[in-house]
């Protein structure tokens, strides 16, 4: 069982997403013909034949726009994988994505980056996420792969 809950794109957000992604541009759907592509719909990789997208999607202007902040000049947008069609989300409790190397950055109740290291297979995402909630200042992490610096998840503090 884990403590920390991996946290997928919204589904209003993938509503948009489907729609257009926040870059302004319009989802294109394709045929994953070799499946293995990091779904942030549902927090699992594609098998060969599903409708998929790589659409552009900005966690940190989305997350602001929620809680009334601004992060500045932290708003980035990125690629990310997801289904082209409505999916059920995520299924389990398992931390998705952990057979890799991944960078944990660490973000501010603000969107601002607190510092971040990077977490190897090897390793306990569990014992990442709880080094980076020591931080009292932490409100939340971006687990991203270090290859591209794509989002995969995000996982807020836990709350009592």
């Amino acid at each position: 069982m884990t403590t920390y809950t991996a946290h997928a794109v919204p589904p209003e957000a993938l509503k948009e997403l489907r729609t257009a992604d926040d870059a302004g541009r319009p989802m294109v759907p394709v045929t994953d013909e070799e499946g293995g592509a990091p779904l942030r719909c549902c927090l699992r990789r594609s098998v060969p034949g599903e409708s998929i997208a790589l659409v552009s999607y900005a966690p940190l202007r989305r997350r602001a726009a929620r809680t009334g902040t601004d992060p500045g000049a932290y708003d980035e947008q990125g690629p990310v994988f997801i289904h082209a069609d409505e999916c059920p989300g995520p299924e389990g409790d398992e931390l998705p994505f952990t057979d890799s190397h991944r960078v944990v950055r660490r973000y501010s109740a603000d969107g601002r980056i607190l510092g971040g290291r990077r977490v190897t297979p090897e390793e306990s995402f569990e014992d990442a996420f709880t080094e980076a909630f020591a931080d009292p200042e932490v409100a939340l992490v971006h687990v991203r792969a270090v290859e591209y610096g794509c989002f995969l998840y995000e996982v807020p503090r836990r709350t009592a």
